[in-house]
């Protein structure tokens, strides 16, 4: 993923222990968690908005086309 090892992660532990201590460690772990997924949520329903948008400007072409033929006639 990033190129971490197991003795990158074991020295980032050991200074998490350190700064924050035992018993704050798993929260701190589990905001983390949070906010990585609201982040990848957020990003993956903006995705989903730019898709829904492009498909609306491809199709708006062809509805003017086709109110215009129904005009024309």
């Amino acid at each position: 993923m990033f190129g971490l090892g197991v003795p990158e992660l074991l020295i980032i532990l050991v200074i998490g222990l350190i700064l924050f201590g035992p018993g704050k460690l798993p929260d701190v772990g589990k905001a983390l968690g949070k906010s990585i997924k609201e982040f990848k949520s957020a990003t993956t329903s903006e995705d989903k908005e730019e898709k829904a948008k492009m498909v609306n400007v491809t199709e708006a072409p062809k509805e003017i086309a086709e109110k215009s033929d129904a005009q024309s006639k």
